[in-house]
């Protein structure tokens, strides 16, 4: 009798089956899925999720695959601070949580830098940008409180399997033009529900070429397109990052199969990343993006690195201004430990120096730090910023980092062209 063929399955349909433990599925079922990690930070977490658990009378289905990162509340600024960090550190002691991180960067760059994620796995996290774990050939997507008392009692979600929207970027990137720029283009061009809460996947060339730290740029901004996931395929960068995190299996990990089929059902788009142009989102949307070379005259005096799509090494290495110029800089790093990689050889000392105040700040005081940024500058009514949204009220104009820098460098927005 002749063996049966799978039917061609996309990246994510393979990664919903093997959480639901099919062997296929297909678009619009919904799945049972066992969950292998579990993400939440000072904010999503423990001051929401203490109560509720209580009140069932309920206990953790798995602590080894919860992961909590204390990142939006500290330092503590004032008493409403001080009480959220505190409900926190006394739930986690009480719980006796194996995973906790206090104070040493970003959620969606701690969790994976310390080996939490790894390509086939099914993942959720209590943040609207947990999509980054996709950059790794994981599903990992947001959910928030109500839902995520469920993963904490059951290890188990419901999910309906997504339409596939494949992002194909050809070529290679202009020097100067980044991940964000990739991004901004995109959302641009499909709007902030352009994503259709489907999964969204990257691939050709262009991704291929990008490393780890961009495709996470990538992943994470998905959640501006309006996608649950944005997936990208793991190949030799996926594995040579996590063996550089300390994954010890990394070298020994099955990659093949976490790839898209040919002739799956997805709707591709491609784009030409030759031809890409640094975008700038203007006010007060990420959708409202245009070419840099539209903003030729405008002025910027402030420049904002960090929260959590930027401050990754691989931003704050990107552009040259905040080496060049004094006042208007601020950034929010990473994890701690990619900060003592130091700047760049030739690229001086006051880069990392400029970063350093900022590496145990939480996403709360990242927002308050810009707004101070602002402040300091009433006069000056441009801030460049390398945030994920583009919102109404303090963030002025989103862009790439390497714009960022260099913008401030030069002092205008149409002076960051592709001319590193």
């Amino acid at each position: 009798m002749q063996e049966q063929l799978l039917p061609a399955q996309t990246l994510a349909q393979k990664l919903l089956a093997k959480a639901a433990g099919r062997d296929q599925v297909a678009v619009g079922e919904i799945l049972n899925c066992r969950v292998d990690l579990a993400m939440f930070h000072d904010s999503s977490g423990p001051r929401r999720l203490k109560p509720m658990l209580e009140e069932l009378g309920a206990t953790i289905w798995d602590k080894s695959k919860v992961v909590l990162v204390m990142d939006h509340y500290v330092p503590e600024q004032d008493d409403d601070s001080r009480r959220i960090v505190r409900i926190a550190h006394d739930w986690a002691s009480e719980q006796r949580l194996p995973h906790v991180y206090d104070s040493i960067g970003i959620c969606h760059v701690v969790v994976p830098q310390k080996g939490h994620i790894r390509p086939g796995m099914f993942c959720v996290g209590g943040d609207s940008h947990s999509p980054t774990g996709g950059a790794f050939g994981a599903y990992m997507f947001g959910i928030g409180s109500t839902e995520m008392l469920g993963v904490m009692v059951t290890g188990e979600l419901w999910v309906r399997v997504p339409e596939t929207f494949r992002m194909q970027w050809n070529k290679r990137l202009s020097a100067g033009v980044t991940a964000k720029d990739m991004m901004l283009h995109m959302v641009g061009r499909f709007g902030m529900n352009g994503g259709r809460y489907q999964a969204v996947e990257f691939c050709g060339s262009a991704v291929q070429a990008l490393s780890m730290q961009e495709r996470m740029t990538l992943s994470n901004m998905t959640a501006e397109m309006g996608a649950q996931v944005g997936l990208i395929a793991p190949d030799q960068t996926t594995r040579e990052w996590l063996a550089a995190t300390g994954e010890s299996a990394a070298q020994h990990l099955d990659l093949d199969g976490w790839s898209t089929d040919e002739g799956a059902a997805a709707t591709t788009h491609v784009f030409d990343a030759a031809t890409l142009a640094p975008q700038v989102a203007a006010p007060h949307s990420p959708a409202n993006t245009h070419p840099v070379n539209e903003f030729e005259q405008v002025r910027v005096d402030v420049a904002y690195i960090g929260a959590c799509t930027g401050a990754k090494l691989d931003d704050l290495r990107s552009g040259p201004g905040f080496q060049g110029r004094q006042g208007g800089a601020g950034c929010a790093p990473d994890g701690r430990a990619r900060q003592r990689a130091g700047p760049e050889p030739g690229r001086g000392r006051r880069h990392h120096e400029r970063a350093a105040p900022g590496r145990r700040r939480g996403v709360a005081h990242r927002l308050r730090r810009l707004l101070g940024l602002r402040r300091q500058h009433p006069r000056r009514r441009q801030c460049d910023c390398h945030h994920g949204a583009q919102f109404q009220g303090p963030h002025g104009l989103g862009v790439g980092p390497g714009v960022s820098g260099l913008a401030l460098y030069r002092g205008r927005l149409g002076a960051a062209r592709c001319d590193f």
